[in-house]
């Protein structure tokens, strides 16, 4: 199969890790970015001011057309995209499913970066659920694309560990990188026949759901070390939280930084100990020592500044 020279690319991704995966694959000898597609830009901060996204600053900032349809399905956006004539399109954290319609445009199909090791968790927030629920290993897979949920073939994978010292946010980096590094690498022989996509397996699917804000919640029944895993896996967004009663009624406690405890036997968040080795709060097994908290309206504290001014029995 003749590789066409440029190769003329679509590029369709949303945030800063696409944003990562575009840059990656600015450089890749022999390819043509001809075009890219973003989100609408959406309301940020306390302002709300209406903001680009990174996919959008990225690409005009290098002079390139965007499109930002409100769906992908969209007539007359489909009509543009065809103009192009892509001979391939690329995806990473779009967020939105693609039709069809579009997956049928590119002579050489549509690939997906998607942060997971394929088929484990297909879905919305698969570097959060992989640190969550505790695996020992993440990664990138590169899938041609269907109209199924992350369903696709496997045409590439790369895998890393994931560290004690890993939080949401440096997994998130780590493969951003390895995705792009692994896109550049593996286009060349995909376009050529020399990487043959295959089936991903039967066995082991599982789904990443959207994150809510309410999963940042500490429920102190839980054993600490899974506590300990949801804190770092929902860092920065949405950070975990427990409540501080209080006589005015409770007040929300971030807890940026915490480590599971040995602790001693009480009942769960009563908090048994407090000073220079943290915050100690018994949980449904074993305790976590939080290190560094936050109140409500307050500033970001080490355990033991918090205890010189409060002195909880328990938190919620």
């Amino acid at each position: 199969m003749t590789v066409p020279i440029p190769l003329r690319v679509v590029f369709m991704g949303t945030p800063a890790l696409a944003r990562t995966v575009l840059v990656a694959l600015a450089s890749a000898p022999g390819v043509s970015v001809v075009g890219v597609v973003a989100q609408p830009d959406r309301p940020a901060g306390r302002s709300l001011q209406l903001t680009p996204p990174p996919v959008k600053v990225e690409a005009l900032g290098r002079g390139w057309p965007v499109w930002q349809p409100l769906k992908a399905r969209d007539p007359q956006f489909l009509d543009e995209l065809r103009a192009l004539a892509p001979d391939l399109i690329v995806v990473a954290a779009y967020g939105q499913m693609l039709p069809q319609a579009l997956l049928d445009i590119p002579r050489h199909g549509c690939l997906n970066i998607h942060t997971s090791l394929l088929p484990r968790w297909r879905g919305a927030a698969p570097i959060q659920w992989a640190l969550a629920e505790g695996d020992a290993e993440t990664g990138v897979t590169l899938m041609r694309m269907e109209a199924g949920l992350d369903t696709g073939p496997i045409v590439a994978v790369v895998r890393t560990p994931i560290t004690d010292g890993d939080t949401g946010q440096t997994l998130h980096d780590r493969l951003a990188e390895l995705g792009g590094r692994l896109l550049v690498e593996s286009i060349p022989d995909y376009i050529s026949g020399g990487l043959t996509p295959h089936g991903q397996p039967v066995e082991g699917v599982t789904y990443a759901r959207k994150i809510t804000r309410e999963d940042g919640r500490l429920d102190f029944t839980q054993p600490a070390r899974r506590l300990w895993r949801r804190l770092r896996a929902f860092t920065p967004w949405p950070g975990a939280f427990c409540t501080l009663p209080d006589a005015a009624g409770p007040r929300l406690l971030k807890v940026h930084r915490a480590l599971p405890d040995d602790g001693v036997p009480a009942l769960p968040g009563t908090v048994v100990s407090a000073g220079r080795n943290g915050l100690v709060v018994a949980c449904g097994e074993g305790a976590l020592s939080l290190q560094e908290v936050q109140l409500e309206g307050g500033k970001r504290l080490t355990a033991e500044q918090f205890a010189a001014g409060h002195h909880p029995d328990r938190l919620e």
